[in-house]
C-alpha cells in the first residue's frame, strides 16, 4: 500500500475511534487507535491510542510512553497533556494528573482538562505552610475564612 492510501486508512480509523470515544467505547476506540497508530506514526494517534491502552488494558507504564511520544513530538499540543493526565487519573496519581492538567492549560484553555480539574478539586494553600495541613491552626482558620468568603 502507498503512503496516501495507508494514511487515508489511518485518518478514517482514527475518525472512527474519536466517534467511539464520544459514544463511550473505549474498547472499540482502543482497536480504531491501534489500528492508525499502525498505519502512520502521527502524535495523535499515539496520543489517544496510549490512554485507550492504559484504560482498557491497564497498560499504564506503555500509556504513558506513547503520550510522552506524541508530546516530544508536538509539546504545543494541549490534547496530549489532557490523554496523559487522563492516564494518571486512572493509575490513581491525582497529584501527577493535575501537574500534567495544569502544564496542559499554560498553553491555552480546554474545556476537557478544566472540566477534569473541577470534578477533581484542589485544595487551597495552608494558611501557615510551616504546620501540617491537620493542625488545627490550619484546619479551623481555614474553614473560617472560606465561610467568611476571603478562600
Amino acid at each position: 500500500m502507498d503512503n496516501a492510501k495507508m494514511e487515508a486508512v489511518a485518518e478514517k480509523e482514527f475518525a472512527r475511534g474519536l466517534k467511539a470515544m464520544q459514544d463511550g467505547d473505549s474498547l472499540a476506540a482502543l482497536s480504531c487507535f491501534e489500528k492508525a497508530s499502525n498505519q502512520g506514526r502521527r502524535p495523535v494517534y499515539l496520543s489517544f491510542f496510549g490512554y485507550c491502552v492504559a484504560k482498557e488494558r491497564g497498560q499504564v507504564q506503555k500509556g504513558i510512553g506513547l503520550c510522552s511520544e506524541a508530546l516530544e513530538k508536538e509539546p504545543e499540543n494541549v490534547i496530549h497533556f489532557l490523554n496523559l493526565g487522563r492516564i494518571y487519573l486512572a493509575a490513581g496519581s491525582k497529584q501527577e494528573a493535575i501537574r500534567v492538567f495544569r502544564k496542559g492549560l499554560a498553553l491555552g484553555p480546554n474545556q476537557e482538562i478544566t472540566g477534569l480539574l473541577d470534578a477533581i478539586g484542589t485544595r487551597s494553600p495552608l494558611i501557615f505552610p510551616t504546620l501540617s495541613r491537620k493542625n488545627p491552626l490550619n484546619k479551623y482558620l481555614g474553614k473560617l475564612l472560606a465561610w467568611i468568603g476571603f478562600r
